[in-house]
């Protein structure tokens, strides 16, 4: 079966879609799911930024792995056409994107998962919480796991 890729999207690639990334894939790998790339990009990213440290620390927090490697990406329309998902964190985002893959993380948490950049780290945890919330509702609606593998 060949790998369907999922591409979580934010405005620069350090806080959201880096820790939405990470989330994805360890839930990915709980549940003995395969065949799925997880990654993630900005729309307004500057390629080669790390992961914002109240993220990693959020993250490492709640024991869930984070690459030390990680480094922003910018979204491109290769990856955009890859993907076989994009999750954006906002409507809006997900309103400057086209194609049927592209959807925000209201469709599946009904609301928006707002910016954490530069506020303390409780907001990055409240923030990582909302995506926990999400992903398994994710993984329901786009009925990641149920393939013929």
């Amino acid at each position: 079966m060949k790998h369907k890729k999922i591409v979580f999207v934010c405005t620069g690639n350090t806080c959201r879609s880096p820790m939405a990334e990470a989330v994805m894939r360890a839930e990915l790998k709980q549940r003995r799911i395969r065949w799925y790339t997880v990654v993630s990009a900005g729309l307004h990213a500057r390629a080669g930024d790390p992961m914002a440290e109240n993220a990693r620390k959020a993250l490492l927090e709640e024991g869930i792995a984070c690459p030390e490697n990680f480094r922003a990406r910018s979204l491109t329309p290769k990856l955009l056409r890859e993907a076989y998902a994009v999750i954006c964190m906002t409507r809006e985002q997900a309103a400057s994107l086209t194609g049927d893959n592209v959807k925000s993380m209201a469709v599946f948490a009904g609301r928006d998962v707002p910016d954490p950049y530069g506020q303390s780290q409780q907001v990055y945890r409240d923030t990582l919480r909302l995506i926990r919330d999400c992903v398994p509702k994710i993984i329901a609606i786009l009925d990641i796991g149920n393939e013929n593998q």
